[in-house]
């Protein structure tokens, strides 16, 4: 799927990142979501790197890069730690400052990449999501019933990890499969690596750790952000899927104002995958967006 693509791999504070590089040109770091890899960019990766030289990583607790081992705060799946994987992967790769194109998960890294180091990111270009703080703070029960694992995998261990490692492929296909396109528009190939990457140990911890982090310290750090006054300086493009829950539950724009200084963005006709469902879209987007 990433032909002509380097496999790099770079450690972190005993923390091993998997990354894969290629192109020519001015960095530009992609990072994924749940519960995939950084194989959910097949379809746009190697276009960029025609302009770009582009960065895939996988977080950690995700594809194969480590799963770091829980602690009580689940301060070490926190987003400000895998901030700083991502700044650590950059600096290993040659680059300072970066343009950062993130979807689900990865996106909630970069905005916490963005805010904790503001020289590092030029620009930031978020698909599907809506600020974390505003999302818990304005749930309601059509988020909760399209967004039950949000809810799920933050109950305390051992249960959401010991169901979802008794079937990881399965639980990855009920996650994936209950949006608005189905499973229909992953390729086998890369639906067959999110499901091997979910089998991994570790891996349904490392899930439900992530989440439980979100939840609590990470929510604690957006709040002193809120309370501080602090708002993203960097231009920040945002997308989410006019079929997807984030769209219809929250005003994702006005949401994006309160954190951050240049918004902005619009809803596209797909789901939440928006770059396997219109990976043309978001090539054409991001040339736009990053090319200087």
């Amino acid at each position: 799927m990433f032909k002509g693509f380097q496999t790099r791999t770079v450690h972190r504070d005993g923390v091993r990142l998997h990354t894969r590089v290629a192109g020519d040109g001015p960095p530009l770091l992609l990072l994924h979501g749940h519960p995939q890899t950084l194989a959910m960019w097949h379809r746009v990766a190697p276009a960029l790197a025609e302009c770009f030289t582009v960065v895939l990583m996988d977080l950690r607790g995700y594809g194969d890069s480590a799963r770091p081992t829980p602690d009580a705060e689940h301060r070490v799946h926190s987003k400000r730690e895998m901030a700083l994987d991502a700044l650590a992967v950059m600096a290993q790769h040659g680059f300072d400052r970066f343009g950062v194109l993130a979807h689900d998960r990865g996106a909630r890294v970069a905005h916490r990449l963005a805010a904790d180091h503001p020289h590092a990111v030029q620009r930031l270009m978020l698909l599907d999501i809506a600020p974390t703080l505003a999302m818990y703070g304005h749930t309601s029960e059509d988020f909760a019933r399209a967004y039950w694992h949000w809810f799920f995998l933050i109950q305390p261990p051992p249960l959401p990890e010991a169901l979802i490692a008794c079937d990881p492929a399965r639980y990855v296909r009920s996650v994936m499969g209950s949006r608005h396109a189905g499973l229909a528009p992953f390729d086998p190939a890369a639906l067959a690596e999110y499901e091997r990457c979910a089998a991994l140990p570790g891996t349904a911890a490392s899930i439900c750790e992530d989440y439980r982090a979100s939840a609590g310290i990470d929510l604690e750090h957006d709040r002193a952000d809120v309370a501080a006054g602090h708002c993203l300086m960097q231009p920040l493009r945002v997308f989410w899927g006019e079929h997807g829950t984030v769209g219809r539950c929250f005003d994702v724009l006005s949401l994006w104002r309160e954190r951050a200084h240049q918004v902005t963005g619009q809803a596209l006709p797909c789901g939440h995958y928006i770059a396997e469902e219109l990976p043309g879209r978001v090539i054409a987007e991001a040339l736009t967006f990053f090319t200087p």
